[in-house]
């Protein structure tokens, strides 16, 4: 089931369960994982495209392994906010793939996440080649790494 508010997807979260973010590319998933306590996103793996059914498959048989409860992409807005095709793409492969799995979708605005993966790893003094190799689930990583600062306010709100 595809939640659009944050507080929906929370609350269809199951207990003590890992969430994986998404960086959904044309060629590419970069994935990152969680605890299970959602606090810390992990870059975990790039799953290379082929089509649709075996992508999905892939992606499914890494979230089972990981016992994931749900799943994060991130959402490709352009700079201005508007939706493009990157957006219109996304969304259609997290429709197809909400009719394959139970696990409750939503969607982070993924701006900029790309360019600060870049920069970290520049900033570790990566390799071009394994710049390469990593970026997708690095970005992931910073998707889901805000997608869950999100969720843990949610949880515990100031007191004020």
């Amino acid at each position: 089931m595809i939640l659009l508010q944050p507080e929906a997807f929370l609350a269809a979260l199951p207990r003590e369960r890992a969430v994986a973010g998404l960086d959904l590319g044309t060629r590419t998933i970069g994935v990152a994982i969680s605890d299970r306590r959602r606090r810390v996103a992990t870059p975990v793996t790039v799953i290379r495209r082929v089509k649709f059914t075996p992508d999905a498959e892939a992606l499914l048989k890494l979230l089972a392994e990981r016992e994931v409860g749900g799943i994060v992409f991130g959402l490709p807005l352009n700079m201005d906010g508007s939706i493009g095709p990157r957006v219109q793409a996304t969304q259609a492969f997290a429709r197809t793939l909400e009719k394959m799995t139970p696990l409750p979708i939503t969607f982070w605005d993924e701006r900029l996440s790309t360019v600060a993966a870049e920069r970290a790893l520049l900033e570790a003094d990566t390799s071009r080649k394994r710049r390469a190799q990593v970026i997708d689930q690095v970005a992931a990583g910073y998707i889901l790494q805000g997608a869950l600062d999100r969720l843990a306010r949610l949880e515990a709100p100031d007191e004020r």
